[in-house]
């Protein structure tokens, strides 16, 4: 799974998503992309599901780039620890999707596979999606 291979702090602050994506709002790689349009927090879990969905859809036809990367980490602590004790150890990794972001991006295949393909990967996702077209 993706996770960042240093980071300068162990924990960082949860902040709020506001506002939409400015940057990775278009397509840079690919003929077809999957967008977000809604904003949420993406595990490297999430994010590895819908690429293996979509790898085995497509087969070896097309060629698939990752846009989003999770290198913000996330902490919680156990089932029925009192409140206090401060901020506990780092459970996974999650990437920060604001409204616009371009999530996945295919060339290589046809507009039908690519529309499938997406459709598999966006059920394995916790933010709303809509296909664009270079």
């Amino acid at each position: 799974m993706l996770q960042p291979k240093r980071t300068k702090y162990r924990k960082h602050h949860r902040w709020r998503l506001k506002w939409v994506a400015v940057r990775g709002s278009t397509i840079a790689y690919g003929d077809y992309a999957i967008k977000a349009t809604t904003r949420g927090y993406i595990t490297s879990r999430q994010i590895e599901s819908s690429r293996r969905a979509m790898v085995r859809f497509i087969k070896r036809w097309g060629k698939i780039w990752i846009r989003i990367f999770p290198d913000k980490p996330f902490t919680a602590k156990p089932l029925e620890v009192p409140m206090g004790w401060g901020k506990w150890s780092v459970e996974m990794y999650r990437a920060p999707v604001k409204p616009g972001r371009v999530l996945f991006e295919i060339t290589w295949v046809t507009p039908e596979i690519a529309r499938e393909a997406f459709r598999l990967a966006s059920y394995k996702l916790p933010v709303k999606t809509k296909i664009i077209v270079d």
